[in-house]
């Protein structure tokens, strides 16, 4: 484990762990926290023995978005251009989750507030521990919902609901969100890590590159109408039908055996 970071970073059994690490401040994001996130997307991209990624927060909460301290209006200077800090930190970043070929599974531990809650929300699989709250807390500055809040929300659970929640931003308990769809289960405070990492190695162990597939199909059906997606399922499908995973997995099944993927 890397501890003098501000993410700290573990890898066993082809589970790449990464973990917010400023838990004083609610692990809020600052510069060096965004580029040493970069860094663990990056190694997740790059190492192929790393088959899944887990992302969590240190201590009492997941990440409360951005970190205001150096943002105080009261020391007067020019008004910020928060755009460079989105096209500089969080945008990167939020593409690398949602462009990497390989599952990334985030562990909900806390408040999950502004574009910490979005970070969350671009992960494949979320769980969230049932005292966490989600709040798109931008409307109490006179912000948007940025992190890419504006795109996911209303796919994830309707305009209606998606508005209400930015503009009023009212907490949403995790056992709320996952009734909505926002994420995929609320669980016991105290089994949110177990149960977070018994998913993450079991897609680490599982069939690499057509996990990667089914992800990025996914995620590009609601832009594609019905025959652009079965031509990518069909592109998708030879690919995935080449690999080795899938002659390790038809040959396990006729032998009545479990599959070994390789991630090939």
């Amino acid at each position: 484990m890397n501890d003098a970071s501000t993410v700290l970073t573990t890898f066993d059994r082809g589970v790449l762990q990464l973990t917010l690490n400023r838990p004083d401040k609610l692990n809020s994001f600052t510069p060096e926290m965004h580029l040493a996130l970069r860094a663990g997307l990056e190694r997740a991209h790059e190492d192929p023995e790393v088959r899944a990624v887990l992302l969590t927060g240190a201590g009492r909460g997941f990440c409360a978005g951005q970190d205001l301290g150096d943002r105080d209006p009261r020391k007067g200077g020019p008004a910020p251009d928060l755009g460079a800090t989105l096209d500089s930190y969080y945008n990167p970043n939020l593409r690398m989750i949602r462009g990497l070929e390989k599952p990334v599974i985030c562990a909900v531990n806390g408040v999950a507030a502004g574009a910490g809650a979005n970070i969350a929300l671009a992960c494949d699989i979320v769980l969230a521990a049932k005292s966490a709250r989600f709040i798109q807390a931008f409307s109490k500055i006179g912000l948007i919902p940025d992190a890419g809040g504006s795109w996911s929300l209303p796919r994830m659970i309707g305009e209606p609901r998606a508005k209400a929640l930015t503009l009023l931003a009212e907490p949403l308990g995790a056992e709320q969100a996952a009734e909505w769809g926002l994420i995929w289960k609320a669980v016991d405070d105290d089994a949110l890590m177990d149960e977070a990492m018994a998913i993450a190695l079991k897609l680490a162990a599982g069939p690499t590159v057509g996990l990667g597939l089914t992800k990025q199909l996914i995620q590009g059906a609601a832009t594609r109408g019905l025959d652009a997606q079965l031509d990518a399922e069909r592109d998708a499908q030879r690919q995935a039908g080449r690999t080795a995973d899938y002659a390790e997995g038809v040959t396990a099944f006729l032998e009545k055996r479990s599959a070994e993927f390789k991630g090939r």
